[in-house]
């Protein structure tokens, strides 16, 4: 399939490493494979080179570029190289995320990395989202899709910094869906559930693997791969009719009664 032929596209958060790519990785290489021009950004030395050498072996045509997404100077300079380069932009992936173990309930997390961690997530997106709109709006048409979480749709135990900046994010997509989709701007969000991406493998002791599998409805964990085609729908024209959506995208993790896993360990027993 060449879904993107002609398309410009931003993909932040995007890189590779020795445990392979994250969900902006895998994603800036699904959209290069099916003919579009891809500009990659993320922190100086997480990846982001790497990557646009491997998608550039593939055939790919990609440009990289440092990115701090509180910094809207930084924000600007992405934006304005896609530009600049390809003459325009069709397609914005938010993908870059800030999240921290120093995260962690109300009492536990410091003002200044509430503040962070917001000015990354929540102000970061807004920012891209600014800077890209004029030229989707020039051309009368673009796609944006933004990486949330299931962390912003329910509770949990931690990263409250996080999840709020997510719920940020998907009220955010709605608003922008709201505002330009006569003037042919598509607005949509996924929530991923547990990916096994690069920085996961990494950090993910195994016993929350094995909790995150025992309530996902599929015998699996996720893969970026996944992510990413849920993404390439959304920012594709196959997804024309659709927007201001905030999808689940989880293995089934939200999609169930809380207690359906030991239910079903406690009826398989008897």
């Amino acid at each position: 399939m060449q879904r993107f032929t002609g398309k410009v596209a931003i993909v932040t958060g995007a890189n590779l490493n020795d445990l392979g790519v994250g969900i902006g990785g895998a994603t800036a290489i699904g959209l290069a494979r099916e003919g579009a021009r891809v500009v990659i950004g993320d922190l100086p030395g997480r990846g982001a080179e790497a990557l646009e050498k491997q998608i550039r072996a593939d055939g790919g045509e990609v440009v990289s570029c440092p990115l701090d997404q509180a910094s809207e100077q930084s924000v600007a300079a992405m934006v304005e190289l896609a530009v600049k380069t390809y003459g325009g932009v069709d397609i914005l992936v938010n993908n870059a995320t800030l999240m921290t173990e120093e995260d962690t309930d109300v009492l536990g997390t410091s003002t200044e990395l509430w503040d962070r961690i917001m000015a990354v997530n929540g102000r970061g997106v807004f920012l891209l989202i600014k800077y890209v709109l004029p030229h989707m709006l020039k051309a009368g048409k673009g796609s944006i899709v933004n990486v949330s979480s299931g962390s912003a749709l329910v509770g949990d135990t931690t990263r409250v910094a996080y999840g709020a900046s997510k719920g940020a994010i998907n009220t955010l997509t709605k608003y922008v869906a709201t505002l330009y989709g006569k003037q042919g701007i598509r607005c949509n969000a996924i929530c991923p559930g547990l990916t096994l991406s690069n920085t996961a493998k990494r950090i993910l002791p195994e016993a929350a693997k094995d909790i995150f599998l025992k309530h996902t409805l599929t015998p699996y964990l996720g893969a970026p791969e996944y992510l990413a085609n849920a993404i390439l729908f959304l920012a594709s024209d196959q997804a024309a009719f659709v927007t201001g959506v905030v999808m689940s995208v989880d293995g089934g993790l939200l999609q169930h009664q809380t207690y359906s896993a030991d239910m079903a360990a406690l009826m398989a027993a008897e």
